[in-house]
C-alpha cells in the first residue's frame, strides 16, 4: 500500500471516529435531557398531588368506587420504601406518559378498590429499583382518596402477549409491569410482573402455621 493510500485510509478512519464520537455525545445529551425533563415533570406532579383535596385517613380496606381521572391526569404516588422507589403516576400507558411518569393502565381498577389496579413503568427509569423487589415488600399508593398499603405476594417473568396479568382479580390487588431483562439493550423481549395484595386482604389470606 502506497503512502498516499495509507494517508487516505487514516483520514477516513479519523473522520469515522469523529462521527461516532459526535453521535455518542448527541445520544448522551438526549438521554440526559430526557431524564431531566422526566424528573422536572415528576416535581410538578408532586405539587398537583399535594394540592388535591385532603387525603382520607389511611385504610387497609377497599376504597369506595372512584372514577379514573381523564387521560394524563394524576392518579397518585407509588412507593416501595425498602427500595426507595417513589414515582407519581398519570392515567394512561402510552409512550408519552411513560416517558415522564408511571402510568395507570386504563380499564383496570383504581388503587384501593376491589379488582386489579395495574401500573406500567420503564425499567431504566422509575421502575428500575423493582429488580431488587422481593416477597413481603410494602407498596404504598397515595391518592386524593386515601393511602393504601399493599404487600408483594409474587414476581414473575412473562411474555408481552400475556395480557392476562391485567385481568380483574377477586381480591384488591396491585400489579406493576415493566420490561425485562433490566439490563437489556433495546426493546426487551419479556415483561417483569410484581403482584401485591391490599394489606388487609393479604393478612386474611396468609397461611397459618400448624400449632406444634
Amino acid at each position: 500500500m502506497s503512502a498516499e493510500m495509507r494517508r487516505r485510509a487514516a483520514s477516513r478512519l479519523h473522520a469515522l471516529e469523529c462521527l461516532l464520537l459526535l453521535i455518542g455525545a448527541l445520544c448522551i445529551g438526549w438521554y440526559a435531557g430526557a431524564h431531566l425533563a422526566a424528573w422536572h415533570e415528576q416535581a410538578q406532579l408532586e405539587r398537583e398531588l399535594e394540592e388535591a383535596p385532603a387525603l382520607a385517613a389511611s385504610s387497609p380496606a377497599a376504597a369506595p368506587a372512584a372514577a379514573a381521572p381523564s387521560r394524563g391526569g394524576v392518579v397518585g404516588r407509588l412507593e416501595v420504601p425498602r427500595l426507595r422507589l417513589s414515582v407519581v403516576a398519570r392515567e394512561g400507558a402510552d409512550v408519552r406518559t411513560l416517558g415522564r411518569a408511571a402510568g395507570h393502565v386504563p380499564r383496570t381498577a383504581m388503587p384501593g378498590q376491589p379488582g386489579n389496579a395495574a401500573f406500567a413503568g420503564h425499567r431504566d427509569t422509575f421502575f428500575r429499583p423493582l429488580k431488587d423487589v422481593r416477597q413481603g415488600d410494602e407498596v404504598v399508593v397515595t391518592t386524593p382518596e386515601g393511602r393504601y398499603r399493599y404487600v408483594v405476594q409474587e414476581t414473575r417473568v412473562v411474555k408481552p402477549t400475556d395480557v392476562w396479568v391485567l385481568e380483574p382479580t377477586d381480591r384488591a390487588s396491585l400489579t406493576l409491569v415493566t420490561c425485562y431483562p433490566f439490563n437489556y439493550f433495546g426493546a426487551a423481549p419479556q415483561r417483569f410482573i410484581v403482584r401485591a395484595t391490599l394489606a388487609e386482604t393479604a393478612a386474611a389470606n396468609a397461611t397459618v402455621p400448624p400449632v406444634p
